[in-house]
């Protein structure tokens, strides 16, 4: 079977904005001031050693970057904003546990990631925060692998991992098959910077997470009861099915399903 493309042109996805869908954007702050950022809902800022402040401030650029990607594509979200990078790029695995827990608590529909780290002593600390995300109905967004190496949590079982595509147009996904795992699959580049050409531009597996967290977002106002990364997945192979034909309202009616195709929940692969 051809792996699902899934493009904002689909005709389920057509006047959809994320209307209704919270995201949670773990990363290094944000600028509210900046012209390619909407409203945002607030956030926290979390030291690598779990303590807490309300300096959202984004001194490196890649928060609001990222947040920049997502808003483009699903401007009516609701943006929560985790601050866990300060002066540099890193963070510890208690930092982004405790961000995974606020998302859930916030009541945010996905957690977007845009990073990931590749050593896997980090498991004992993320896994438990991943799953407590699923069970709140909170799905992580994260990098699946990056240069060869899986990356944690978006490898992680009931994660939603997402790998670059340099091929992909910037608002469009596919789901493939990685490490016998399904995941999403995301141009690199993000929203673009007049007179910068893109490779000047920053760009990366950072960018394809927010690119497909955008995308889902849209999915998700579709099918507003959808929860967990099997019902997300299905989700955006049935609106890669629809082709043209006209979507449901929002949550599918009966049984869960747009123009007959179910929607089941579970954390399949």
């Amino acid at each position: 079977m051809a792996p699902s493309i899934v493009g904002m042109r689909a005709e389920a996805l057509r006047g959809r904005t994320g209307r209704g869908v919270s995201i949670a954007v773990i990363d290094s702050g944000a600028h509210p001031g900046h012209p390619h950022l909407g409203p945002l809902a607030g956030g926290i800022a979390l030291m690598p050693d779990g303590s807490e402040h309300d300096d959202l401030t984004d001194r490196l650029g890649h928060g609001t970057a990222v947040t920049a990607a997502i808003q483009e594509k699903a401007p009516g979200a609701r943006i929560h904003i985790a601050g866990v990078f300060h002066d540099e790029l890193a963070t510890s695995a208690r930092a982004l546990a405790k961000a995974i827990d606020w998302a859930a608590e916030r009541g945010c529909r996905v957690a977007n990631l845009s990073l990931g780290t590749p050593r896997q002593s980090r498991i004992e600390q993320l896994q438990p925060a991943v799953e407590r995300a699923a069970r709140a109905g909170t799905l992580v967004i994260a990098a699946h692998s990056h240069e060869g190496q899986l990356q944690l949590p978006g490898s992680l079982p009931g994660a939603l991992g997402v790998c670059l595509d340099w091929n992909l147009p910037r608002h469009s996904l596919r789901i493939a098959r990685r490490d016998g795992r399904r995941v999403l699959c995301a141009s690199g580049y993000p929203r673009p910077i007049p007179g910068v050409p893109p490779t000047r531009n920053l760009n990366g597996i950072s960018f394809a997470v927010a690119n497909a967290t955008g995308m889902v977002a849209l999915a998700l106002e579709l099918f507003c009861e959808a929860r967990g990364r099997a019902d997300v997945l299905a989700a955006l192979a049935a609106v890669s099915c629809l082709r043209g034909r006209r979507a449901a309202p929002a949550g599918g009616g009966a049984g869960h399903q747009v123009d007959g195709v179910p929607i089941s929940g579970g954390t399949g692969g």
